[in-house]
């Protein structure tokens, strides 16, 4: 039955898609679009390569590094960046914005918020969370195999903010160890093994994401974020993350000329906290691919996502 439900949101996406005011091409030349290792953003990809398509230009996706893109986007392998997220992604972005060749599209409705999370019980277990005072006073609660008897933070792929995660637990003398997921998908799936047990555990979480709803958490508490405070860009390193970031778009500097109706369709988009949350909800709570939630989400809010054409 999920399998037929899943056929018939793609089938039904399609005939909207079809449905739709074609255009003529912008370009023979496809539209790149990159795919990293978290739900929303794959999502996210099909979602908006779906809504290219449907004015007539063609697409394909391509797995990317998600700091390295930015200087794909500069060199014209691959046209846009959907998702760059102010805390992970800011540095590398702004970067690429200094050295040329990229455009900044502006930002998403979705503020935005990147930060160690536990779940809503956790917070039993640990009186006076979310203070980072008192996280790092119940240390052992986190203790795992191979942690060497200090608190376990599971964060994501190094590749996000893997040092800006060592350089923290340095300068606060915290009594923890990290360790580094492979992908989005292990974070849940050592939230889903530690809630069986009511397990005490801290792992990287963002918001918007599939967690805002349901039984729901926090987000530690860590010294106030400013600019300049990492240690990457001299500061000691100490604070959490902007507790309202940004959430942009970026484009190759050619896009407005070689897909001028797709480029202003691209400036147009901008997704709230709800669609985005939704998006990551149909591939990780409903067990839909990436894909097949692109549908759904197109399907579903078709008003909105037209009404950016």
């Amino acid at each position: 039955m999920k399998f037929l439900n899943t056929l018939a949101t793609a089938a039904l996406a399609s005939s909207l898609l079809l449905g739709a005011t074609l255009a003529q091409a912008d370009s023979k030349e496809p539209i790149v679009i990159p795919t990293h290792n978290w739900t929303s953003q794959i999502t996210m990809a099909y979602v908006i390569g779906g809504i290219f398509e449907s004015i007539g230009n063609n697409v394909s996706y391509v797995p990317a590094d998600s700091q390295a893109v930015y200087e794909s986007i500069r060199n014209g392998d691959v046209t846009i960046s959907h998702e760059v997220w102010e805390s992970t992604f800011g540095k590398s972005f702004n970067n690429a914005l200094d050295a040329g060749g990229i455009i900044d599209v502006g930002m998403h409705a979705a503020k935005t918020q990147e930060e160690w999370w536990y779940p809503a019980y956790v917070g039993e277990l640990c009186p006076g969370l979310p203070s980072w005072e008192a996280l790092n006073g119940c240390a052992d609660l986190f203790a795992t195999a191979g942690s060497g008897g200090k608190g376990r933070y599971l964060d994501g792929p190094m590749d996000w903010h893997g040092q800006e995660t060592l350089d923290r637990i340095e300068a606060l003398d915290m009594n923890f160890t990290a360790k580094f997921a492979g992908s989005s998908g292990a974070l849940w799936a050592e939230l889903a093994s530690a809630a069986k047990d009511k397990r005490a555990v801290v792992v990287f979480n963002w918001s918007p994401n599939f967690t805002d709803a349901g039984d729901g958490g926090s987000f530690v508490e860590f010294p106030k974020y400013s600019d300049g405070c990492k240690k990457s860009d001299g500061g000691d390193g100490k604070c959490g993350s902007p507790p309202a970031g940004w959430l942009k778009k970026a484009a190759y500097y050619q896009m407005p000329k070689k897909w001028p109706a797709a480029y202003k369709v691209f400036n147009n988009i901008s997704f709230t906290k709800s669609d985005i949350g939704n998006m990551a909800a149909l591939v990780d709570i409903d067990g839909m691919s990436h894909e097949a939630a692109a549908a759904k989400w197109l399907a579903d809010n078709e008003a909105t996502w037209k009404s950016w054409l």
